[in-house]
């Protein structure tokens, strides 16, 4: 448990710095947009990069990357087709709420969350490497499409996902990974130092953006919010359980390591994605603080559980 709460209580204290800068004023107003974009077209890709190029392969081709990839599908296009279908939310608003509903904090919470409670931070490799090299770029794709004005060739709405910073460092990154080859260390070094301000930027951003925010979960988004917020930390989950104890009949350290991580809440770069493309940012906004906010009996829940 203790895990739990340390990742949590690294997560709000530098959100409630933000919240401070934000209602002092001390960064404009503009400071929202400002430094999520910096995280998205600087500090990300630099993470992102470093991340990808280290990561250990084998250690993502496991079971447990089967799990999830169903039970975060799953949720995800349950979202889209409650969001198409009944709300008539656009294409960008639903992505939005896709990634809200199941793309989960593997890094800031999931990390110290696997090493106390599962033993082992390697359990959050699948899902972090998912995440980043296929979930981002897909939902990076259609963003980019369904939000770019204006008449364009189909060469252009073909090739412009691929300009995306995000998508370009994790090529990167998987390029390097897989030839064994890591730039030098005059390289890697600057890379390494803009990618440690990508958390606390985006972290720090979303605490402003809490400044004067109504009371979240309610007004036109509402009902996008509470289904968002169920889908990722309850039927997630359970989607997980289910697929690695019944379906795949897996170990119960695998089920367990499944279980735990879909149920870590949404991370909050949903939120610079958000703001970045211009949709769905109250949604996501309302759906990071709430879903952290239930992942904590959650989570506990699992720990003492599973002892």
């Amino acid at each position: 448990m203790r895990g739990v709460l340390t990742g949590f209580a690294v997560i709000a204290t530098v959100i409630a710095v933000g919240y401070v800068l934000g209602r002092r004023g001390l960064l404009g107003p503009e400071a929202t947009t400002v430094l999520s974009r910096v995280s998205f077209f600087v500090a990300t890709p630099a993470l992102l990069f470093e991340t990808v190029a280290r990561a250990d392969v084998r250690a993502v081709i496991t079971s447990a990357l089967v799990v999830t990839v169903i039970s975060t599908t799953a949720v995800a296009a349950l979202f889209v087709v409650v969001a198409r279908l009944c709300w008539r939310r656009s294409v960008a608003e639903a992505t939005i709420g896709a990634l809200a509903s199941s793309y989960v904090n593997a890094a800031n919470i999931g990390i110290p969350i696997a090493v106390y409670v599962l033993g082992d931070s390697s359990f959050v490799v699948p899902v972090l490497m998912f995440q980043l090299v296929v979930m981002a770029p897909l939902a990076f794709a259609v963003l980019e499409i369904t939000t770019t004005r204006g008449s364009r060739r189909l060469i252009t709405v073909v090739t412009q996902p691929l300009t995306n910073p995000v998508t370009i460092s994790c090529g990167l990154g998987l390029a390097v990974n897989l030839t064994g080859w890591l730039p030098p260390e005059p390289v890697l070094k600057p890379i390494e130092l803009v990618a440690a301000m990508a958390v606390p930027a985006a972290l720090i951003a979303y605490g402003i953006s809490l400044r004067g925010a109504s009371a979240p979960g309610s007004g036109d988004t509402g009902p996008d919010v509470r289904l968002a917020v169920f889908l990722k930390t309850v039927a997630q989950p359970v989607v997980a359980y289910v697929v690695a104890r019944f379906v795949l009949g897996l170990p119960h350290p695998i089920v367990l390591a499944g279980t735990v991580t879909a149920a870590l809440p949404t991370a909050q770069n949903v939120f610079v994605y958000a703001v970045r493309y211009g949709r769905g940012a109250v949604l996501a906004r309302d759906t990071v603080l709430l879903s952290t906010v239930a992942a904590v009996p959650v989570l506990l829940g699992v720990a003492v559980l599973a002892g």
